[in-house]
């Protein structure tokens, strides 16, 4: 494998002594000299413990990318999370939430799936051996057999994604330089939160497709996604919806999207690390053709920066309920 920094040397500060806003530049994207994998925005000292990631966002295609794909600019906009990342960098800007942004784009690696979950007959035959995160290689998932796998395959109404097979090296450079980074980085994020407050709160931020009316009410215009209940304490999952109910809005519980990898990987709820994934339909913030932002996004904004907020306190409130609960059973 080749080695990538986490987060290499460069780091950029801004404001006051009090509170200092930094931001992080980390990883790589193959073949795109001195683009990072992703972007990290933080307050010190933090403000809310919340962290905001959005991993399904990135623009970052680098020209070799490109010509390899069958059909660059229809595949591009069905794979991404059409500029959710504006509706992220808003919130956070107007709840000291911290954010991370990956640039490197999902056409390349989704960051939302485990480093073995590929599908096998699109890389090459030959070459050195792809490393996993720590898991036997094993047989591709439902979903990478459907072609939404670590690399992205085919796509339902455009079929194959790419002109030839991946080989295993450029596989193993797009998991060092993007998917190991980011991951560690939010990782490291998530600890640095819970040092400071006891527990922390992922908020996996994606966007979807406008969801289809089911029994003459209107499709949800959120999904929550904690993996039936193992991710996120349910007060917090409780506190949202109350939230999106009071504001007339309507949303929907793991169905159709219960949240993945990332879910998978940071969540332990037991150990202070709570974790949920908001999905958002995305022609409330984008424009008719679900290209560019549309008159939708400042009102969205305005809704979720008050749900943020919102679980920012009810966080916090667990936090230091958990430490003097630490505190009387040690006293005992």
């Amino acid at each position: 494998m080749v080695g990538r920094p986490i987060l290499p040397p460069g780091l950029a500060e801004r404001g006051s002594s009090q509170a200092r806003h930094r931001v992080r530049h980390g990883g790589e994207v193959p073949h795109l000299a001195g683009a990072a994998a992703f972007e990290l925005y933080s307050v010190e000292p933090s403000a809310i413990p919340v962290l905001i990631a959005v991993p399904h966002a990135g623009r970052s295609y680098s020209p070799a990318l490109l010509e390899r794909m069958r059909h660059p600019a229809q595949a591009a906009l069905r794979l991404e999370d059409r500029l959710v990342d504006a509706l992220g960098r808003a919130v956070a800007v107007a709840t000291g939430a911290s954010l991370l942004v990956a640039a490197a784009p999902r056409a390349l690696i989704d960051l939302n799936r485990a480093c073995d979950d590929v599908d096998w007959e699109m890389v090459h035959p030959r070459g050195r051996s792809v490393p996993s995160d720590g898991a036997v290689r094993q047989q591709p998932s439902r979903r990478a057999r459907s072609g939404l796998g670590l690399v992205p395959r085919r796509l339902p109404g455009l079929g194959e994604l790419w002109r030839r097979r991946l080989d295993p090296g450029e596989l193993e450079d797009r998991i060092a330089g993007v998917h190991a980074t980011y991951h560690a980085a939010l990782a490291a994020e998530l600890a640095r939160l819970r040092a400071r407050w006891g527990v922390a709160l992922l908020i996996d931020l994606h966007s979807m497709p406008p969801l289809e009316p089911r029994e003459g009410e209107a499709g949800a215009a959120f999904v929550l996604g904690d993996r039936f209940g193992t991710t996120c304490s349910g007060a917090l999952i409780a506190s949202a919806f109350e939230w999106f109910g009071r504001a007339g809005e309507p949303a929907a519980h793991n169905r159709p999207y219960a949240g993945g990898y990332v879910l998978e990987r940071h969540a332990a709820p037991q150990a202070g690390f709570h974790a949920f994934q908001l999905e958002v339909d995305r022609a409330r913030y984008l424009d008719s053709r679900l290209a560019e932002l549309g008159d939708g996004f400042a009102p969205m904004v305005d809704l979720l920066a008050g749900l943020v907020k919102r679980l920012g306190d009810d966080v916090a409130a667990l936090g230091r309920t958990q430490t003097r609960q630490h505190w009387s059973e040690a006293a005992e």
